[in-house]
């Protein structure tokens, strides 16, 4: 009868151990599955990008593969560039069909796109590629009008039918300096017209100033020269990365590119929840 009884008691005990252990495991794996979820809703996954004048979406390309790389879901716009109410209806039709928070990335002529598109409550961040950061009530056009003196100036052809081109011979060393001469010869010869409408549309208010920004500058840069997207990235209070590269960053150098990208992929809902918290206090 006692060596029954010991054999129940001991019985009892490893139970209760079991299933103490089993509760620890279940609600250990519960805190594991909560931090993954809370770590992956603080990386925004859904990035659209935005091409410039006188190119397409093809030129994203590389920036595209490392970022599909590292698992992000990447939306190239097409935007027409005719007019820049036209390019921010299809950005923002881009945006539409993601399925969460947006990091929105413009190159050149895009970056007035995206600070307007940017608007949209999707969007989580922006980020400026060697990119004009306007500010409500200017235009492309408003801000290159007057270059400063020693400045490198466009090769722009005369506009035809109301569209711009650049000059193929002067391409390369302008928009493709570090490129290599056959694909910026290529680039050359399938410029995409650039409408005078669009150099001419003004923003009705900057993105910026409400949401997270970085900035891609371009030391090299002979389209948008260096010493305006310092002001222009210094005025939207982005987080700047100089890199030394030509106006066309990011087909010469996508890991450059594709990296920013990432670090306000990482950041963007972060920094805009400092900036509430912060608004908040000073109210």
């Amino acid at each position: 009868m006692k060596n029954n009884a010991v054999a129940m008691a001991m019985g009892v005990k490893t139970r209760i151990i079991y299933g103490a252990l089993a509760i620890m495991t279940i609600i250990l794996s519960m805190g594991e599955n909560t931090m993954a979820q809370t770590k992956s809703t603080t990386v925004v996954r859904n990035i659209v990008l935005v091409h410039g004048g006188f190119v397409d979406g093809s030129g994203w390309e590389g920036v595209y593969n490392v970022l599909k790389k590292d698992g992000y879901t990447v939306t190239i716009v097409q935007n027409p560039t005719i007019s820049l109410a036209d390019d921010v209806a299809v950005t923002k039709r881009a945006i539409a069909a993601q399925n969460g928070p947006v990091i929105l990335v413009g190159h050149s002529y895009g970056g007035a796109v995206i600070t307007e598109a940017g608007n949209d409550p999707k969007v989580a961040g922006l980020v400026y590629i060697a990119a004009f950061a306007l500010d409500k009530g200017e235009s492309v056009a408003s801000l290159i009008k007057d270059p400063p003196p020693g400045a490198p100036v466009p090769p722009i052809l005369p506009p035809v039918d109301g569209f711009l081109l650049l000059d193929k011979a002067k391409f390369p060393a302008s928009f493709a300096g570090d490129v290599s001469p056959e694909e910026a010869e290529f680039m050359a010869d399938s410029q995409v017209p650039w409408g005078v409408n669009a150099l001419g549309g003004t923003i009705s208010e900057a993105a910026w100033k409400a949401k997270p920004s970085w900035y891609l500058l371009t030391t090299e840069d002979r389209m948008l020269p260096p010493d305006a997207q310092r002001l222009m990235s210094k005025r939207a209070g982005a987080t700047v990365v100089e890199v030394k590269s030509s106006h066309a960053v990011y087909v010469s150098q996508p890991k450059a590119v594709a990296h920013l990208i990432e670090k306000a992929a990482t950041g963007a809902l972060e920094a805009a929840n400092d900036r509430e918290t912060t608004t908040a206090a000073e109210r």
